[in-house]
């Protein structure tokens, strides 16, 4: 396994590391589609699934990945992502609430996006350029992040998964139609077990 270099940007400290690589859910799945159940307990069995998640990320090449999308129905997700400048920020959020800019702050970000659950596809996906996380750590203390570029993407995208929300749901029909095409030729390449599983 590649080691990861250390983070520019790591408010709340560093990832929790030692997890297990779980297979990846996909679309479809029931868990994908509902709202996430609150995190309440602060506990060694959230310390073990956010490792798992971790590993998971990485395994998969991920940026960010939610609970659900290894198949647990928990409103946790976390992140290893750049923002405009390239510098990478880490982090984990439980219970998170998004603030988007509005009126003549907001600015759209037409760029390439792509899911773990839906692997192998990307598509043009219009978002804020811009975004705000806040939300409890590891430990139940506040935490709160943003960034640009792909981190706002990220935090967006990561947020939506704690809503039940994919963001094929965000695409138009021919869009959506294109991003599963590219997926259907990809199916190979990503068994269920996969990252798992090789």
């Amino acid at each position: 396994m590649t080691e990861i270099p250390p983070p520019e940007h790591a408010p709340y400290g560093q990832l929790p590391s030692g997890g297990t690589v779980r297979p990846i859910t996909r679309w479809g799945t029931p868990v994908m589609h509902r709202p996430q159940q609150p995190v309440t307990a602060f506990d060694e069995e959230l310390r073990t699934l956010v490792a798992d998640m971790v590993a998971t990320m990485y395994a998969a090449d991920g940026v960010g990945l939610a609970a659900c999308q290894i198949g647990v129905d928990a409103a946790v997700f976390v992140f290893d992502c750049p923002d405009e400048s390239g510098e990478r920020t880490v982090g984990v959020v439980c219970n998170p609430e998004l603030t988007l800019p509005e009126g003549r702050e907001r600015q759209l970000d037409d760029a390439d996006e792509g899911c773990l659950s839906f692997p192998g596809a990307f598509v043009e996906c219009a978002r804020p350029d811009r975004a705000s996380v806040t939300g409890q750590g590891l430990d139940g203390s506040p935490v709160s992040f943003e960034g640009t570029g792909l981190l706002a993407r990220c935090l967006q995208h990561e947020t939506d998964h704690t809503r039940g929300t994919v963001f094929g749901d965000r695409l138009s029909t021919k869009a959506r139609k294109k991003l599963t095409k590219e997926h259907d030729k990809q199916v190979e390449d990503f068994p269920p077990g996969w990252p798992a599983e090789d």
